[in-house]
Parts: C-alpha cells; structure tokens; sequence
C-alpha cells in the first residue's frame, strides 16, 4: 500500500519522459478540480487570477521541471519595461528599453534553442570539432518568449496601454491552455478579457465540448496512430521502404503534423472557452488553400500574422525600404547562407547548393523581369521573414530549406499574379490546389527529417525507386493506417459549413446528452488510440 501510495505521488512530480499533456489521464483529473476551485471563485476575480496563474506555473512545472522560473522572469522583467516604455518621454530612451525586451526574450530563445548550432557552425567554418553541450530545450520557449514580445512591442508603438497590475500581466503570459504550443495570442485581444466578470453561455460551452473532442479525435487517433505505425517507421530509415511507401509517408506526415499541431489548438481554444476566454481560429483547412499564399493564411495563424506585423512589415513589407533598414536582416541573412553553404559542404550534400542557386535565381527573377527595384525589396522581405520562421522552429539546415522554399514561392507567387491578375477559374483553382499540396509535402520532408541525408534518402526513394505496382499489396498491409490518413484527409477537406453544423448540433444538446457524448468519445478514442500517449510534436519547438 505504501509503494502504491509513493507512485501516486510522483505522478504529481515533474518527470522528463512524463510531461503533462490534454490528453492524459493526469491533466483530465487536475483540470476537474481546477475548473471546479475556479467556478467558485466566480465573483473573486483577484483570487480567481492567482489561483489560474498557480495552476499556469504547475502545469509548465509538470512539462518543463525547473525552467517555470523563465515565466517568473520574463514576466517581472517585461512588465516593468512595459511601464518604463510608457511613461519615459525620450524617444531613444524607449528604444532602448524595448532592445532590452528583445534582448531578454530572444536572448532565453537563442541561448537555450540555437547555441549548439550557431557554435557547430563556427566551428565548421573554422575548420575545427565541436562537440554538442546538453542544453535542455525548455518546452514551449519560442511561444511564450514571441507573446510576450508583441505586448513590449505593441506598447513601444502606443497601440497597447501598459498594465498597471502584474497579476494581470502574469495571468496572460502564463495562462496555461496555450503556453506551451500556442496560439501565439496576443496581448490586445487577450488581456480586456482578464476582468470580464465570468459568464460561459450554452453556447460557449457547446462549442467548447466540440472543439476539445475533434482535438482529441485528430492528436490522439489519427495523428498517432499513423505516426507511431507508419510515418515514424518511414523517415526514420527512408532506404527500406519504396518510393510509393516513401510518398505515402511523406503524405501521412502531412496529415499527422496537422492532426498534431491543430489537435492541440483546438483543445487548447476549447478549454479557454469554458474558462470564458476566446481565442483566435489557428487553423482553417490549410490544405484546402489554392496557393502557398493562401495556405499561410491558414496555417498557424498566430504565427504568421506575428511574422507579418513584427517583422515583414517592419522590414519593408511590400513598400521600398531604405538601406538602413535591410542592415541587420540583411547579414544575418548573408550570413546564414554562408553558413549553410559551409555546412552542405562539410555534410557532402553538393546538390543543396544547386537549389541555393534555384532560390537566388526565383529570387531576383521579378525584379530582372519587371525591371522593379521594390520587386527585389519584397522578395527580400519575404525570403529573410520565411527564413526566421523556419529558424523559430528549430536549429538546423532541414528548418533553413523549408522556410527557404516557403519564401521563394511566396515570392514568385507574387510575380506570378502580377502576370495573370485575372480571377482564377475552377480548373486553375485545381491546378493550384494540387500544386500547393504536394509543394509544402515536399517541404515537409526537410521539416521532418532528421538529417538532410535522410531529406535526400526520401527525395530519392521517390523519384529512382517507386515500384507502384505494390499499391495494392501497400494498401492491403497497412490496412487501419490507410483507412485513418483517408478518413482524415476527408474530415479535412469537407466544407466548413459542416463543421459550423456540428458545432451548432453540440451546442443545442443538454447538458446531461454532453456528458454522455464526451463519454462515448472518450471509450472511442480508447479503444482506436495509440498505447502510449504520444507527446505533442510542437513540444520541441
């Protein structure tokens, strides 16, 4: 009884294999006696506050051990600059405290997520061995660090009042739904909601329930089992299986990355709203898109609109920008392809600096053809804000080609419509439908992939070693994980009033008929699930 006891305890303890997740029995148990504490304290929005951060900087505690204490300090420090930002009268004095802002949170983002990299590559180009240090990457540090930014930020340029109470500002940074792996929420939309007297109306509540099931649904069965039977199998030794399994693998990752990431999205936006907070959609069918412009603006769209408002439009945007602006972008762009460069040769991958020479040449192709200067100022900006995003998710040459390759279709998307400005009809919308799907495949091979020989392992498979007459014998073989990719790329594909209907249908169930639906979702998603629960993929980012 004793040693039961003691394992029911450490389960409370924060253990590195063992992280807190939505679809653990663990957080299902703490979050019915938090939300149970937080209804009675309905009409004590103070304690209210304190009790949510509490259980915010327990829950990161469970994920993330000791590095809770980065909340602590990015919320002390960013709060006061905040403050010093809004009442200084000195121009250059702000721009200072705000240097300080970004030196604190990029400085926690760069040391802990990209100084094995940026030492590795000096050391390449040195000529010399590195060894890698253990440096724990703390879960969720490129969300948290980047929502925190947009509140300095947004009160540097005066579009955002600082708080005056650090309660408040705590309970943004840390409140626990989504800061781990977004959305990115941001601090105008969020923080008037913080003293709104709680009312969670049948509605919200419905739309909620809905939101944390197909959550569920798409992370915990489709998401994993495809991942842990098939496409986990697939990249990880590319060279044993054909090119029809190779491209059936890069397809699963498509949906699993998906099923994962927005998984986690709409749990996260589920459980606000039963908290009384709204977020902001982070997903809207982004395979569905006609175009790669299309699909960043269904695509992690925190994210994206963050890059569009605190760094492409910063830069220029579409608008020429002045030589002093492009300094700083400008070299480490220089820079990181010098860098890269170095690292292809040092890996042997020769072929990469061929595409290094597609993407110059798509580059400057709008501004050769069109004769256009602000055509050369744009493809820049796109080309170094995609290049940051891939370098927000990791530190590695796979995460520079795929924000490379999303910057120059971007930008030779914009020259393209500069030609063709007409509307697109149905057939040039199937066309771009198909293109724009297996483009960010393709792209999702370099994100993926743990090595750029294992990229390349998959490309070659593909294209030298298909062997499609094992379709049948693939599809026969792999029965429950073919089944689970089609039902989820149809679920993905139907039109989103559907899904506006189902919602609705939820909402208008009583209360008791909710209960019984979680409960028969809960004995499906038991029964179909993975054995072990999967952590979710952007953890690591």
């Amino acid at each position: 009884m004793d040693f039961a006891l003691d394992k029911f305890w450490q389960q409370f303890i924060y253990q590195s294999d063992a992280k807190l997740l939505f679809t653990s029995g663990l957080f299902i148990f703490l979050f019915f006696g938090f939300m149970l504490l937080y209804w009675l304290l309905r009409n004590r929005p103070d304690l209210r506050i304190i009790w949510v951060i509490c259980f915010s900087l327990y829950f990161y505690y469970k994920c993330a051990g000791i590095y809770w204490v980065l909340h602590v300090l990015v919320v002390v420090v960013d709060y006061h600059l905040a403050r010093w930002i809004e009442s200084s009268n000195s121009t250059i004095k702000k721009k200072w405290l705000l240097v300080l802002s970004l030196v604190v949170n990029l400085g926690i983002l760069v040391g802990f997520k990209y100084t094995n990299y940026i030492a590795s590559t000096w050391f390449q180009l040195a000529g010399g061995h590195f060894t890698p240090w253990d440096i724990i990457l703390p879960v969720g540090v490129s969300f948290f660090t980047f929502q925190s930014l947009s509140y300095t930020i947004d009160v540097y340029r005066g579009e955002l009042k600082a708080l005056d109470s650090m309660l408040d500002y705590a309970f943004f940074v840390t409140f626990f739904p989504q800061m781990v792996a977004g959305p990115i929420v941001r601090a105008a939309d969020f923080l008037p909601q913080i003293r709104v007297p709680l009312f969670i109306t049948r509605e919200t509540f419905g739309r909620g329930v809905f939101l944390i099931c197909t959550g569920i649904f798409k992370k915990a069965v489709i998401a994993d089992y495809i991942g842990v039977n098939f496409v986990d199998l697939v990249f990880d030794t590319p060279e044993k299986y054909t090119g029809l399994e190779n491209l059936f693998g890069v397809y699963g990752y498509a949906l699993q990355i998906y099923g994962d990431f927005s998984g986690y999205s709409d749990m996260a936006i589920g459980i606000a709203l039963m908290m009384g907070f709204t977020f902001p959609v982070n997903f809207n069918s982004p395979y569905q898109s006609t175009s790669v412009t299309e699909f960043w603006r269904r695509w992690h769209i925190s994210l994206s609109t963050w890059l569009r408002d605190y760094l492409y439009i910063p830069l220029g945007g579409n608008r020429y920008a002045s030589v002093g602006t492009w300094l700083i972008p400008g070299a480490f762009f220089i820079i990181t392809l010098v860098a890269g460069i170095y690292n292809f040769r040092a890996s042997g991958d020769w072929w990469l600096l061929v595409f290094l020479g597609a993407s110059a040449v798509f580059f400057i192709l709008p501004a050769l053809l069109r004769g256009k200067l602000q055509d050369l100022a744009t493809s820049f900006n796109l080309l170094s804000t995609m290049l940051l995003g891939g370098l927000w998710h990791g530190a590695s040459n796979q995460f520079i080609i795929w924000g490379m390759l999303h910057g120059t279709a971007l930008s030779a998307e914009r020259w393209w419509k500069s030609i063709f400005s007409q509307p697109a009809g149905l057939i040039r919308k199937m066309l771009g439908a198909i293109w724009t799907f297996h483009f960010v495949c393709f792209c999702w091979i370099f994100f993926r992939a743990d090595s750029m020989q294992a990229a390349y392992a998959i490309i070659l498979q593909i294209t030298t070693a298909f062997n499609g007459q094992i379709f049948f014998d693939f599809v026969t073989g792999y029965g429950p994980v073919v089944l689970l990719m089609g039902l989820g790329f149809f679920l993905h594909f139907l039109p989103g009033r559907l899904e506006t209907k189902m919602q609705e249908w939820v909402t208008a169930l009583p209360l008791p008929a909710k209960a019984v639906l979680i409960f028969l979702f809960a004995m499906l998603v038991m029964q179909i699930k993975s054995s072990e629960v999967q952590p979710f993929k952007y953890f690591d980012f």
